[in-house]
């Protein structure tokens, strides 16, 4: 037919999963080693680490710790705001970049509770670079807004819970994919997630700061 072409129909939007939207994040706040930590990783067969905001806080203790107890070095690329997405895509990077050490920490997922059905591509996709030999610990999430509506806070944690459903399906087809069961640790604890979180994400210090790194330490040493 002749004629001006139609309009195409417009981008579905994302679907709204009760927790919001994931805002604006690439402007914030972030924690990335330099070439030389990054080489040093390498080269003595150390850590990386791929991580969000509660990483760009805890991250640093998490290094310490870490070199204090094992003598691995760790090289971090952690970005407040960021979902799993965006730190495959730094891994992919370094990966094509530096290549990869034998160990990887994956401490993202937390802002997938606003697209949830994103996130297990993501897990894939991160055991496709690294291959079947090097291991990822991958920490899952705990997330429930202590500022925000019951009905958020409660699509919050069923959110986190969807995501960490679909990180143990993945671990199952992947025997060198290890959880890191933060989410596990929070829901046993008698005092309830307030003593670890202050505000139902991020941790408080010194107290959940140092339990969750006690974990992804653990996790490292194969305890």
């Amino acid at each position: 037919m002749g004629g001006a072409p139609e309009p195409a129909d417009p981008a579905p939007a994302q679907e709204d999963y009760g927790s919001g939207k994931l805002g604006s994040w690439q402007n914030l706040s972030r924690r990335i080693a330099s070439e030389d930590q990054i080489r040093d990783a390498l080269m003595f067969n150390g850590i990386f680490m791929f991580g969000d905001s509660i990483s760009v806080q805890d991250g640093a203790a998490l290094e310490h710790l870490v070199t204090a107890q094992t003598g691995d070095s760790i090289a971090s690329h952690d970005w407040s705001g960021e979902p799993a997405s965006a730190a495959v895509d730094a891994l992919a990077e370094w990966s094509h970049r530096y290549g990869l050490p034998g160990r990887i920490v994956m401490a993202v997922g937390t802002n997938d509770i606003f697209d949830p059905p994103a996130f297990a591509a993501q897990v894939e996709r991160t055991m496709a670079i690294v291959g079947p030999v090097r291991t990822v610990y991958w920490v899952n999430v705990h997330a429930g807004r202590f500022k925000k509506s019951a009905a958020v806070r409660a699509a919050d944690e069923r959110n986190s819970a969807w995501i960490n459903q679909q990180l143990d399906q993945v671990a199952a087809r992947h025997p060198n994919l290890k959880i890191v069961r933060w989410a596990e640790y929070l829901a046993t604890q008698p005092s309830g997630p307030a003593t670890y979180l202050r505000d139902g994400v991020h941790t408080t210090e010194p107290v959940g700061q140092d339990a969750r790194n006690s974990l992804i330490l653990k996790a490292i040493q194969g305890r």
